[in-house]
């Protein structure tokens, strides 16, 4: 693990402890003036006290190279929430090592990021029901939550909670080695987000401990083992406990699902050993579940082959590709027109996407929404028209649906009320300024490489979700600020796997049924975006007949458009039964579509009408609406009759 910037040396080390020592002089002083602006007596003044605690990795003493640390700043009861995220945040914004400053306020526990001389800081604010803190307060002492609202007790629950799981454990440097080996594997594998609804340091440190506690003697590298082979069989929802839960006068909310109804809808309870207990994976989904397990189950193979000299510890850390993992994604895009208001934006943005991907995941024909813990900034291309930009992905498996050769899957709504619950919190924040905005694409797999760089893509073999199809072709990718997503599921004839294609704007009403197809498909509305358009691959599905007709039109045209030299590339094979009835429909225009099939029927068309005076003019753009319509229905007939044609060919070849 040295190998992987694991451990810190010492110059490090001290390095933190200057930086800790510095942020407990601003907090004494920032506690001292606001004790001034409140007309306290000068002796008052230099006795309130306030001071700072850490928790989390860096008091566990598993912290990482260049790993945050989690901080509580305590603080006497004359301090208000509000002068924390005021007064002591200007404080903090004078301060010239203090960089990338930003609060959110609304997460479940409240807290400041900051960046003080190069490491970064997460802080939390408490406030005590006594008019002074003392040096040596013991935060393990139950009486210091008293008096104290929900979100002090959250604040302080972090230290209780490190210093209850060291006591806990029975070998505090197997805990140690082994937390540090399971948090690496965790990042590695990109499960390890707790805002994402992944495992946190909290959670982690539970699991390990709790192995620990179930095999006392055992060492690091046997602990590692056992870990996956516990926690990949566990029977989920039971929880995770190192202790049984305590009583107390202070008649605090705690975890209990026999009590509280919403703790029963909690997937992957592991709780906290400190009073009051919390469930530290509150955020998980039935998605991020079921990933988890999954590398549960690929860590305990891994390390069944480590223990018998098949492989060695650092396959175990193998990092996980996750853009060869699925066949669909999302690609969420934050944007802001200056850095500062990035960071704030993305701060809040983050903190939302699990409400997202539990949306996503309540979508009866969506099996897995799986979103990576990293983000990447977007493009030079991007960053010129949008400001600062952030990207998260999420990688989407589809559900089967037996006997249905096309299902258009509508997230309009999901995406909707993502994006209103962003800006209504924004709203309520007063943090909404001008060029904040979200984005959110549908792209495929192998079309990644127009957000993403080679490095990040090209790694080693696919690795597959079950249930996952691999099969890709073709493209379609739009993107939208509020309008929603659409993914069309569709079967491959060849592989009779799901094969799904896009638009962003907006779509139609998911139904297998014909009637409900019907009446959902005239809803359709998509438009092309030709700045976003990226070119089709060559998966000619013109009928035969036709072929070198459109061969010959397009080697004899020399000023069209790009989209129609594709003309032999469109994606995926034409929608007969759609064509029909639109066909029908004569009051529909030309643009009610799909891209693809506004493709095919103006070329198709262009057959049997003139080529329009000047080329340079969108297609189908100087036509009258009935005109575009005429091209429409005519190149559907032709469509229609030629993939009869082609049908009771085979039929006769099969008789």
């Amino acid at each position: 693990m040295k190998a992987c910037g694991v451990f810190e040396d010492e110059e490090e080390l001290n390095h933190r402890l200057v930086v800790l020592g510095r942020l407990n002089n601003l907090v004494k002083e920032w506690i001292s003036e606001l004790g001034e602006s409140k007309n306290f007596p000068p002796s008052a003044v230099a006795n309130v006290g306030g001071k700072i605690f850490t928790f989390g990795s860096y008091r566990l003493g598993v912290h990482t190279k260049g790993a945050d640390i989690d901080v509580a700043c305590v603080a006497p009861r004359h301090v208000e929430r509000s002068d924390f995220f005021q007064s002591f945040f200007e404080k903090l914004k004078r301060q010239e090592e203090i960089k990338k400053l930003r609060a959110v306020e609304d997460a479940y526990v409240p807290v400041v990021k900051f960046e003080f001389d190069g490491i970064e800081i997460d802080l939390v604010f408490a406030r005590l029901s006594v008019p002074t803190v003392a040096d040596n307060l013991d935060l393990r002492d139950n009486s210091c939550l008293r008096s104290l609202d929900i979100r002090c007790i959250r604040s302080l629950n972090g230290c209780r909670v490190t210093d209850e799981i060291l006591h806990l454990v029975p070998n505090k440097e197997n805990f140690r080695l082994t937390l540090r080996a399971i948090k690496l594997w965790a990042k590695r594998r990109g499960i390890y987000s707790s805002v994402l609804g992944f495992l946190g340091g909290v959670s982690c440190a539970v699991l390990v401990a709790r192995t620990c506690q179930l095999y006392p003697n055992a060492l690091a590298s046997t602990l590692v083992n056992k870990f996956f082979l516990v926690f990949s069989g566990w029977e989920w929802p039971k929880p995770v406990l190192l202790k049984q839960q305590e009583e107390s006068n202070l008649n605090l909310p705690v975890w209990d699902p026999r009590v509280n109804p919403s703790d029963r809808y909690h997937v992957m309870p592991i709780i906290t050993p400190a009073y009051p207990q919390q469930n530290s994976t509150y955020n998980v989904s039935t998605s991020t579940r079921a990933v988890m397990v999954e590398e549960f189950k690929h860590g305990l193979a891994v390390t069944n082959e480590i223990l018998q000299g098949k492989s060695d510890w650092s396959k175990l850390f193998e990092p996980l590709n996750f853009f060869q993992k699925y066949k669909h994604y999302i690609v969420l895009t934050a944007s802001a027109s200056t850095e500062e208001h990035h960071l704030e934006w993305v701060g809040l943005v983050e903190s939302k996407i699990r409400v997202l991907v539990g949306n996503l995941e309540r979508n009866e024909f969506i099996s897995i929404a799986h979103v990576t813990p990293q983000s990447f900034p977007g493009s030079r291309d991007l960053c010129k028209q949008s400001g600062y930009v952030s990207m998260w992905f999420l990688g989407i498996a589809f559900r089967k649906v037996e006997n249905a050769e096309r299902v258009n899957v509508d997230l309009t709504c999901i995406i909707q009320s993502f994006n209103d619950t962003v800006y209504s919190q924004a709203n309520n924040l007063h943090v909404l300024k001008e060029g904040m905005k979200i984005e959110a694409a549908h792209v495929k797999r192998k079309h990644l490489h127009y957000f993403l760089p080679a490095e990040t893509l090209q790694k080693r073999k696919k690795q597959s979700m079950p249930g996952t199809s691999q099969n890709a072709s073709g493209l379609q990718r739009k993107r939208t600020s509020s309008d929603g997503s659409c993914l069309d599921s569709s079967r491959d004839r060849e592989s009779r796997t799901p094969d799904n294609s896009s638009s962003l704007h907006k779509i139609s009403k998911v139904d297998t049924s014909t009637a409900e197809r019907e009446r959902t498909s005239r809803a359709i509305s998509t438009e092309l975006l030709p700045s976003q358009a990226v070119p089709s691959p060559c998966h000619c599905k013109v009928a035969p007949e036709w072929r070198p007709k459109a061969q010959e039109w397009i080697s004899q045209s020399s000023a069209i458009d790009k989209h129609d030299r594709n003309v032999l590339s469109w994606v995926e094979e034409y929608e007969g039964d759609h064509a029909k009835r639109f066909a029908e429909a004569e009051e529909h225009d030309i643009h009610f579509l799909s891209p693809q099939a506004q493709l095919q029927a103006i070329s198709l068309a262009r057959h049997h009408l003139p080529l329009r005076k000047n080329p340079s003019v969108p297609v189908g753009s100087e036509f009258s609406k009935e005109s575009r319509w005429k091209m429409v229905r005519r190149s559907c007939n032709i469509q229609l009759q030629t993939s009869v044609e082609s049908s009771d060919a085979r039929k006769s070849e099969t008789s």
